[in-house]
């Protein structure tokens, strides 16, 4: 396909990206951020990215292993070795695209080697930092990766496109850059966790914070490139907008010290007078028709969100007499 003839947007997208856009601005305006507070921010999101992205790849360490293998230093029986050193492995992927992240960066071919070096180094030493040099195929993908001998030239132009391109809003372009690169696949192995912390160092050398897909995402997210490979980029945008506005509330909240306004929404439903159900309300928020995201099975929100989805649809009810 014409991966410049593309769809991503529509009015769900709009809505989420004008969100986002506020938190973003409400971050920035709360800078600079203490180093105290600002590193416990950053070791919880390390954790956490670790964890889902290696999980996504098989990787079968929960969270709780994951912290115990990174603070602990411990080895967690009946895991295999190599489970171990993917972990390490993306930590210090991690710090590099943290030390990368500054504000004009443009992505280059070096630092594209170097984190996908940093991924395999423990683990498939030989292959990490190079190009992949024949023929592979993805497993559940509707769509063959180019030919090795293209690998090179379909990146040097990603490249081009991805520092020159100035008319989408970031979040979409690192959403793009994501899914042309996972396209072209230029490595045999680590090109998920590779591409992941890659369009994330696009985001945070402006200023964003990470955004991490979940693990119980995972089926939707290959669901979402699928689709995206036909042209279509909805599902892929705003899964990552969802998972982008999850980060911005997590951080906003914790450094306003009001983490706790995100509650389960069946404690919502409990404890206030809603006209919606629980069912419904978790359907709007995966729908990105309210801000909020999952931990673990249950999915959180706050009552000022529900508020004022409720409010905008009074409106418009109104409007349309």
């Amino acid at each position: 396909m014409d991966w410049r003839a593309f769809t991503w947007e529509s009015q769900l997208q709009q809505e989420m990206l004008q969100r986002i856009d506020v938190k973003y601005r409400q971050l920035l305006s709360m800078r600079p951020i203490s180093s105290a507070a600002l590193a416990r921010i950053r070791d919880g999101f390390a954790m956490e990215w670790t964890y889902h992205s290696n999980s996504i790849e098989g990787n079968t360490l929960t969270l709780q292993e994951t912290r115990l293998v990174l603070e602990d230093g411990l080895t967690v029986g009946g895991k295999s070795l190599r489970e171990h050193f993917e972990i390490l492995n993306h930590h210090d992927a991690i710090s590099f695209i943290e030390k990368q992240a500054q504000k004009g960066y443009k992505l280059n071919a070096g630092d594209i080697l170097s984190v996908h070096a940093l991924v395999l180094q423990r683990i498939e030493k030989e292959f990490g930092g190079r190009y992949r040099n024949s023929g592979v195929r993805i497993m559940g993908a509707n769509f063959t990766p180019p030919n090795a001998l293209k690998v090179e030239g379909l990146m040097e132009e990603l490249l081009s496109w991805v520092n020159a391109e100035q008319n989408l809003p970031l979040p979409v372009k690192a959403t793009i850059f994501h899914h042309r690169f996972a396209c072209i696949h230029p490595f045999f192995d680590g090109n998920g966790r590779t591409v992941r912390l890659l369009f994330n160092l696009l985001l945070m050398s402006e200023g964003y914070p990470p955004a991490i897909i979940l693990q119980q995402d995972r089926k939707k997210y290959y669901d979402a490139l699928n689709k995206a490979n036909n042209g279509s980029y909805e599902k892929l945008v705003t899964l990552v907008l969802q998972a982008l506005e999850r980060s911005l509330d997590i951080y906003i909240s914790q450094l306003n010290n009001t983490y706790e306004d995100f509650l389960p929404i069946s404690t919502i439903v409990e404890e206030e007078k809603l006209p919606y159900g629980q069912e419904y309300i978790s359907l709007l928020v995966r729908q990105g028709k309210i801000a909020g995201y999952k931990e673990g099975k249950n999915w959180l929100t706050t009552e000022d969100a529900i508020l004022t989805y409720m409010d905008k649809r009074k409106r418009i009810r109104k409007a349309a007499k």
